[in-house]
């Protein structure tokens, strides 16, 4: 089967479009035939050696963390889902943008997600329930996102979120219910002067350096958590860790119904054909995308 892959770390010209072997569902897994997947900044890190360390891989790898598709095969002990169900999710262990691929957590695709929503929607939607459970974000709360014009996590369970971003993306994060904010130094006396509210519990996304005026603003370095910096953690900010052992199907099939519901919208940026990978990862490590960038799949 043709999949995008990558022979040695670099940048995204060393991704190509290859011929591995078709994958095949095990217990508690499915295989789906791709129709889209997505291209996450942690794609990115995995692909330039950013997370050597921390993502160890055997080379030649298939990237890609989340895809939609058609259901083909279904392994031992799944249960909910059958052979011609379209669905969207997650592959902990990479290798989703090929022509097949196997997923450890997924949630039925509703009827009013296309297919590029779907395939771009998985890492975010499990990456946002995941933090605002860890911080404990609800109703009436105010919650910072820090590099928020990717649109990770901006429905917040009826919370205030305030969104920091480049100018030209500020109507962006308007749409989806935030309240717009530049990026850079000076951040906690211009929260204070556009809103005046107290901030609750911040979310470093972009992993600018951010970190210390964020534990400032929320007055708690515990009331802080990065996605992307391990080095955080040293100032007691907490590091979002991914969590296989979690039911992250059940996150899924959350950010699912609220898709159906129309409180939720995956919003694409663009969709680039299998063979213009490395462009699509271009888009993604400039850091300046609004919305997601996937990969279609014939």
């Amino acid at each position: 089967m043709k999949a995008l892959l990558f022979a040695q770390y670099g940048d995204p010209n060393v991704l190509t479009v290859g011929d591995v072997p078709e994958p095949h569902a095990g217990p508690g897994e499915i295989r789906i035939a791709v129709r889209a997947a997505g291209v996450s900044p942690g794609d990115d890190a995995i692909r330039s050696g950013a997370w050597r360390d921390r993502v160890p891989l055997a080379l030649p790898y298939v990237v890609g963390l989340d895809a939609a598709g058609v259901v083909d095969e279904v392994g031992d002990g799944v249960h909910g889902v059958r052979v011609g169900d379209e669905v969207f999710g997650l592959r902990f262990r990479g290798n989703t943008t090929a022509e097949y691929a196997v997923l450890d957590a997924w949630a039925h695709k509703p009827g009013n997600m296309r297919w590029p929503q779907a395939g771009g929607a998985a890492t975010g939607i499990e990456t946002a329930v995941r933090a605002l459970d860890v911080l404990g974000v609800h109703s009436g709360t105010t919650l910072l996102l820090d590099g928020a014009g990717g649109g990770v996590g901006a429905v917040a369970r009826g919370a205030r979120v305030i969104g920091t971003a480049s100018t030209p993306n500020h109507p962006f994060l308007e749409e989806l219910g935030a309240i717009p904010i530049e990026y850079g130094p000076g951040l906690p006396e211009r929260i204070q002067r556009v809103t005046g509210h107290p901030v609750d519990s911040a979310v470093d996304i972009a992993g600018r350096g951010s970190v210390e005026e964020l534990v400032r603003i929320t007055g708690d370095a515990n009331a802080v958590l990065t996605l992307v910096n391990p080095a955080a953690e040293n100032q007691g900010v907490r590091l979002l860790r991914f969590d296989p052992a979690a039911d992250n199907s059940a996150a899924l099939e959350y950010g699912a119904e609220l898709v159906a519901a129309g409180r939720l919208a995956v919003h694409v940026a663009h969709a680039y054909p299998m063979d213009e990978g490395p462009a699509a990862h271009t888009r993604v490590a400039s850091r300046h995308t609004r919305g997601k960038i996937v990969i279609t799949v014939p």
